[in-house]
């Protein structure tokens, strides 16, 4: 009896002894978990001090008298990539999702960083024109900006067709910026050694007309997986919104940053843009 009670008892203690390593280990686990999340919290929260005290109006004194339509940057990243390149020029994209745009109210983003530049959608795939095109592009010549045009490319359909309609529609003058070509959609029926030669079709001719090299908008991963290597003779104006990107990489000459920043003039998100040099080079690359 004796024997069987100790065996019992001795069962007993070790059972305790797991399930009590056990809670400790899950309440390891547990803190562990937390302790990671706040510091990394905290550590989000120490980069973007700056645009954090910007956008809760600790920053700038004035920043709270600024009248309603006068909207500040939702996104805190927008800040801190705009702070980040001093010195460089910033600009807009426009289509006619935008609407009607009051141009002579759109001179600046959080009434700091002027806007210089608009690309300003022409046409689309080989029959259609953007509805807003004609008005906003005689609207930012008026209004002094430095303007350029862009075709949306549609890998399904004539190439050669969708430069013509391009050039029928968009007039360049001196001080515009090049044509800019936008292809962001893979074919459907077609492979993709046959949509790179109708992007060269396109390209080729828009450039016989105009007598300029034009420029190639894409996203960056379809730029380095499709474009890079093929078409490295182009200058390229890259979409990016990557909340750890917050500088224009060496090989961009534009950047998209953001789609949803907000300005005066216009209403609702729109797109902005970083020239990767200054006013005076983003001078020197327009029509002669």
């Amino acid at each position: 009896m004796r024997k069987k009670i100790v065996r019992q008892r001795k069962t007993t203690v070790i059972r305790k002894s797991k399930k009590r390593s056990s809670v400790f280990s899950g309440r390891l686990l547990r803190f562990s978990i937390g302790l990671f999340v706040i510091l990394f919290v905290f550590t989000i929260a120490y980069h973007y001090r700056d645009g954090l005290a910007y956008y809760f109006s600790f920053k700038s004194n004035h920043a709270s008298q600024l009248e309603a339509e006068e909207k500040r940057i939702s996104d805190v990243r927008n800040f801190q990539v705009l702070e980040k390149s001093e010195g460089k020029v910033v600009g807009l994209d426009v289509s006619e999702y935008q609407g009607d745009i009051n141009w002579e109210k759109m001179d600046s983003l959080e009434n700091k960083y002027p806007i210089h530049f608009v690309f300003i959608r022409a046409t689309v795939g080989s029959d259609r024109l953007d509805k807003g095109f004609e008005e906003n592009w005689l609207g930012a010549k008026k209004n002094k900006f430095i303007r350029g045009a862009y075709h949306y490319y549609r890998p399904n359909e004539n190439s050669l067709e969708q430069a013509d309609l391009f050039i029928k529609t968009v007039s360049l003058k001196k001080g515009d910026l090049p044509p800019v070509l936008d292809i962001e959609k893979l074919p459907k029926n077609q492979s993709l050694s046959r949509l790179k030669i109708g992007l060269k079709r396109w390209l080729k001719r828009v450039e016989q007309h105009y007598k300029v090299k034009p420029i190639i908008y894409t996203g960056e991963k379809y730029y380095e997986d499709f474009l890079k290597e093929e078409f490295g003779d182009y200058l390229f104006w890259i979409a990016n919104y990557n909340f750890y990107r917050e500088e224009i990489d060496s090989d961009w000459l534009f950047w998209q940053f953001t789609e949803k920043a907000s300005i005066t003039g216009i209403k609702g998100n729109i797109d902005v843009n970083i020239y990767n040099g200054d006013l005076q080079q983003l001078r020197f690359i327009t029509v002669e």
